[in-house]
């Protein structure tokens, strides 16, 4: 299978039926035929060969990201106007998406970009309480309940052709004070690079936008220089 086959095969196997504490709610967009219409369109223009990836990991799912297209940090709007997927879901824009496609046009094309890249989460579903976005590391109950998941989701994306040499683990806290020791624990990378996650530089530190995207450029420049 294509690696396109391979995320898509893997979303469709997901199901809203995980057992997690009952103040949280579970973010499950792959239900709704819009989101598995351009979802599938996107993976099959960008990832419609067997090339190995360098992963970028994510938190989890957000509601105006991967909640409504189904795909890590791609709202809508940049689905349509920078992806080419046309679509016409609610074009609210998602702080984080536009920081991801500020670093995907700083590397070339989006094409090129996807070509050595793939954008991905920890935890393939999302969260919500109150409304609003939650993280899975937000209680211990919630991340205790998810770690098996975090785990056989790595795994799927390693199977898929993510390559094992190096990951970039977006988030410098709790995301990667996670993952770091699973990682060591679990084998999966032979090199994680953290770096500072999306929302956090648009939201507390967009007058160093610059300075964060060059990190990002020089990072991705490193892992891509492993395939």
């Amino acid at each position: 299978m294509t690696f396109a086959e391979q995320v898509l095969h893997f979303n469709r196997s997901l199901s809203p039926d995980w057992e997690i504490p009952a103040h949280a709610q579970l973010l499950y967009p792959f239900d709704a035929p819009d989101t598995w219409a351009v979802m599938q369109a996107f993976y099959q223009k960008y990832y419609s060969d067997k090339q190995p990836r360098i992963a970028l990991f994510g938190i989890n799912p957000g509601r105006f990201g991967a909640g409504v297209t189904g795909v890590p940090f791609t709202d809508p709007i940049r689905m349509q106007d920078v992806c080419g997927i046309p679509n016409d879901m609610d074009k609210k824009p998602e702080l984080s998406s536009d920081f991801v496609y500020r670093f995907i046009a700083g590397w070339g094309s989006t094409a090129d970009f996807y070509r050595y890249f793939y954008i991905t989460s920890l935890c393939p579903l999302g969260f919500v309480k109150d409304g609003k976005n939650y993280n899975f590391y937000d209680d211990k109950k919630l991340e205790r309940a998810v770690k098996p998941h975090i785990i056989s989701n790595i795994r799927a994306q390693l199977s898929m052709g993510v390559s094992n040499k190096v990951a970039l683990v977006m988030g410098v806290g709790k995301n990667w004070k996670f993952f770091e020791p699973l990682n060591r624990e679990e084998g999966f990378f032979e090199e994680v690079l953290p770096l500072p996650h999306p929302r956090w530089v648009m939201q507390y530190r967009r007058k160093r936008m610059d300075e964060f995207l060059a990190q990002y450029q020089d990072a991705l420049a490193y892992a891509a220089g492993k395939l």
